[in-house]
């Protein structure tokens, strides 16, 4: 890429940036991650193929891969949102994005190597039922190359994303990725293989995301030149430097989610062990849902707070608040759903999986807090306070480790599940009053309480009208409230956005109504 391209991408990078360009990114984002709904088919067919236990191990050696991924790729994915669009310089940002590549699919090589040697002495570690036991080396040994595919996927995505390229990655990893693992599973299952068909099919699927990757990385950076870019030293450890102080936060983020799963399974012996995880890996999966409005916004609101950090750091202000409003709006109307209709979700899974119903209310609680808290941990970590995220990481896993050893022997997987919220929403808090400190950034400004109201009116008006239903049945009742959910959440946003959050909309503003 060169000429007038390049001028164009580097003139754009340098451009300040508005609530249209927030609204527009988290719109594509939002759309393409509407493919994470595949998941609410998906999970509970894997459930029916492979057996709650069948699916407990594979939640937990995805969990593994998914935390030694986000360990060895040493943040430098996230790094790359935070330098490329800072760096004018065509042949630097290609320079950063393939050091990027090398040294983190360099060690997710190495790792699966040694994961794959040492397979028969891990599968000690994985409490599974008695006919699967025999099968978890081998299983193991084979799904470690998931790993150096994942950290490929991860960064060749990021790198892409910094060119805010939001919609057609998101697009890439969530609905292209899934609907291939689904076909993959389903046809191990048909071929008349046990748990580890599922794990093949999931290997499968990562091998033709990681192609897939690549030639998105493509569209926006010249694959040559990725192979003979120069690696200046400076380059070199500003890249370092900057994923190694994202990588606690990072690590937390990520610990919150696929660790529980890895400890309950180490905590209950045999079948149960397996069970449990399987039953927490669902309710996470549900929970997650309402992750589609927040992450949207997440995935946006790095590079283009870190491009207008560049420019005018002011002017961040009128972002958060514009994504803060909106994530309020739409998210926490969506956990308060799904809690309504929590119970009849869990039906879709095979038999037993009812018994993940408070462990999934009590997730759904805590994303909805987080989503009110808004988006301050991404903008705390691009636009310069390396140290922040690093404090907020430990301070929530120090109250999680503390109420996880107080609650989890009595509540099992439920006290873990409050251990988790409790750091989640900690670690928001965290980040707002850091923002207001460090940039005078209000959490809770002009136009919060106004969004608060409405999406409390519309959580109100669903419970009220579910009262009313009960009667005639759950059935009735969850479809009932979830046809109700539309014109409640627009009239939601229609009474809860500001007129300059409506106007930040743009076109689609106009199209519902607003």
């Amino acid at each position: 890429m060169s000429g007038p391209q390049e001028e164009a991408l580097v003139e754009a990078q340098a451009q300040t940036v508005d609530r249209t360009d927030v609204a527009r990114g988290a719109g594509l984002a939002a759309v393409a991650r509407l493919g994470a709904l595949i998941e609410v088919v998906s999970q509970p067919a894997y459930t029916w193929m492979f057996g709650l236990t069948g699916y407990g191990i594979y939640v937990v050696l995805w969990a593994a891969v998914n935390i030694l991924a986000n360990l060895l790729d040493l943040a430098l994915g996230q790094a790359l949102q935070r330098i490329v669009p800072a760096i004018a310089n065509r042949e630097e940002q290609h320079g950063a994005v393939r050091f990027a590549l090398v040294v983190s699919t360099g060690l997710g090589i190495v790792a699966a190597i040694a994961i794959s040697l040492s397979a028969p002495m891990l599968a000690g570690w994985v409490a599974s039922a008695p006919g699967d036991a025999a099968k978890l080396p081998q299983a193991i040994a084979i799904f470690a190359w998931s790993l150096p595919l994942w950290i490929f996927v991860e960064t060749a995505t990021a790198a892409a994303r910094a060119m805010r390229a939001f919609g057609p990655e998101i697009r890439l990893r969530i609905f292209w990725e899934q609907v291939a693992r689904l076909i993959f599973a389903a046809g191990f299952f048909f071929a008349g293989t046990g748990f580890e068909g599922l794990l093949f099919g999931h290997l499968a699927s990562l091998a033709l995301t990681a192609w897939l990757s690549w030639k998105l990385l493509a569209r926006y950076f010249d694959p040559a030149l990725l192979l003979k870019a120069p690696l200046p030293s400076g380059l070199r450890k500003e890249s370092l430097a900057t994923g190694l102080a994202m990588l606690p936060p990072a690590l937390a983020r990520r610990a919150y989610n696929d660790l529980p799963p890895i400890l309950l399974n180490a905590m209950i012996p045999g079948s149960g062990g397996a069970t449990a995880a399987g039953l927490f890996g669902i309710a996470r999966k549900i929970a997650s849902i309402p992750l589609i409005v927040r992450q949207s916004f997440l995935y946006v609101l790095a590079p283009l707070a870190s491009a207008q950090a560049a420019v005018d750091r002011k002017e961040i202000a009128p972002l958060y608040s514009f994504s803060t409003h909106l994530s309020l709006l739409l998210a926490v109307p969506l956990a308060g759903l799904l809690i309504l209709i929590a119970a009849d979700l869990l039906t879709a899974f095979a038999p037993g999986a009812g018994e993940a119903l408070m462990v999934l209310i009590i997730l759904l609680a805590a994303r909805a807090a987080e989503a009110a808290l808004g988006p301050a941990t991404p903008i705390i970590e691009m636009i310069g306070h390396r140290g922040l995220p690093l404090l907020n990481s430990l301070a929530g896993l120090a109250i999680w480790l503390a109420l996880g050893i107080w609650l989890v022997p009595d509540m099992g997987a439920t006290g873990m599940a409050i251990a988790v919220s409790a750091a989640v929403v900690l670690t928001a808090l965290l980040a707002i009053i850091e923002l207001y400190w460090a940039d005078r950034v209000a959490p809770f400004g002009h136009g919060f309480l106004r969004a608060a109201v409405a999406a409390a009116g519309c959580i109100a008006l669903l419970w009220g009208v579910g009262e009313l239903l009960a009667p005639f049945g759950q059935r009735v009742r969850a479809i009932s409230l979830f046809l109700l959910f539309w014109p409640s959440l627009w009239l939601t946003l229609r009474l809860g956005l500001l007129p300059e959050d409506k106007q930040g909309l743009g076109k689609a503003a106009a199209k519902l109504r607003l």
